[in-house]
């Protein structure tokens, strides 16, 4: 299934030589595809969980899908996203497999001429101290000018509305990327993606600081992590998108390495291990990528982890944006989702790159089963069903 996907992507991006036409080539393959699928299975069995196959969303018209982040809050899925790189939105679903599908809801669209009207990238949807808040990176054009921004939520909706609420920068004022809250203990901590003092562009270093609020950073940056294996600079050495996992009192944060427009784009582990979080010593790298690309599967790319629980907390779940082809850079990402384990060490273990459009059963607990999901928005194709197609291996 996955190789028939690959080979009609193949087909609409080398013959249909516009954006819309790519689209509407891509719509009407997929459409065709999972009606086959639906007719050589012979019709699901209505007792059983549904399934669905990656990507949950596609790659959007010239920007691509990138940078997922989902949270689930009172039995929906919420997935945030930059749209077009000019506003963010934000969609509710009840099943994970439909985060793509579901109407996005746009929360922000900055005022032209402003130092965030532009290249809005990775917006991260977090509920810190009993608010909801979507912090995002964006500049007035050049790629250096890039800071970190924060919306407020008025209400306890996640979807808004929102209020903008500023920058979110320590004394340096530098470049940063990637922004995240990150509670430890009592103490509330920013992390972020960003260049040392007089650097252009790499390399790019993982910086916490403390935060007197959700708001406002105090006291100067530290770097907790720099690109220095092999791994994490055979393109280009940068360290990006730190996500905060947390389970039984322990604290790890994935990231994201190497240039995040290659093939070789990996994630990294780096683990507290008590101590003062601003010092690099209470931090530890593992050696190795925990989650490369799986070129047999034809995953490539592999960035921006989110974690979420299943719908009845017995399953964890992790998305990103990966690839389906080598060398085709940004504008090709999706988002893929697929579940992890953890290891007797307390460490999560998250498997293999699963293939483009082989079947994974849904996160356990979700409500109800559905009709094919096959709605396309420019970002999105997704397809569910209990049917004799081959199972993803992990």
């Amino acid at each position: 299934m996955g190789l028939l996907f690959a080979i009609t992507d193949r087909i609409c991006l080398d013959v249909m030589n516009t954006p819309a036409l790519h689209w509407r080539c891509l719509l009407a393959a997929r459409l065709a595809q999972f009606l086959l699928i639906a007719l050589l299975s012979g019709g699901s069995d209505q007792g059983a969980s549904a399934r669905f196959a990656n990507p949950l969303v596609a790659a959007a018209v010239r920007t691509g899908s990138a940078d997922p982040s989902v949270v689930f809050h009172g039995g929906y899925y919420y997935y945030c996203r930059s749209v077009a790189n000019a506003k963010i939105a934000v969609a509710k679903a009840r099943r994970l497999q439909d985060i793509g599908a579901a109407p996005m809801k746009v929360v922000f669209e900055p005022p032209a001429g402003t130092a965030y009207s532009r290249r809005l990238w990775a917006p991260e949807l977090q509920h810190v101290r009993g608010r909801w808040y979507i912090y995002f990176a964006a500049s007035d054009g050049p790629d250096a000018n890039h800071r970190m921004y924060a919306l407020e939520a008025s209400g306890s909706d996640p979807q808004g509305p929102y209020v903008f609420k500023g920058r979110v920068s320590d004394t340096t004022d530098g470049w940063a990327i990637d922004g995240v809250a990150l509670e430890i203990g009592a103490e509330l901590y920013f992390v972020w993606s960003g260049w040392p003092e007089g650097v252009d562009h790499f390399p790019q270093v993982i910086y916490i600081a403390r935060m007197r609020d959700p708001l406002t950073i105090v006291g100067a940056r530290h770097a907790i992590a720099e690109p220095d294996l092999p791994w994490e600079r055979t393109v280009a050495p940068l360290l990006e998108a730190p996500e905060p996992l947390q389970r039984d009192g322990r604290t790890v944060i994935v990231y994201s390495a190497n240039a995040s427009w290659s093939d070789d784009s990996a994630l990294g582990l780096l683990i507290y291990v008590g101590g003062d979080p601003l010092e690099a010593s209470s931090w530890k790298k593992h050696p190795d990528p925990v989650f490369v690309k799986n070129a047999a599967a034809g995953v490539f790319g592999v960035g921006h982890a989110s974690f979420v629980r299943s719908p009845d907390g017995h399953e964890d779940w992790m998305l990103y944006h990966a690839m389906d082809r080598p060398g085709i850079g940004w504008a090709a990402r999706t988002v893929r989702a697929q579940r992890f384990h953890w290891r007797g060490d307390g460490m999560p273990a998250f498997g293999r790159a699963v293939a483009t459009g082989c079947w994974l059963q849904e996160p356990s607990g979700t409500a109800g089963g559905g009709p094919v999901a096959s709605h396309v928005d420019g970002a999105q194709s997704n397809v569910e069903k209990a049917g004799a197609v081959a199972d993803c291996e992990q």
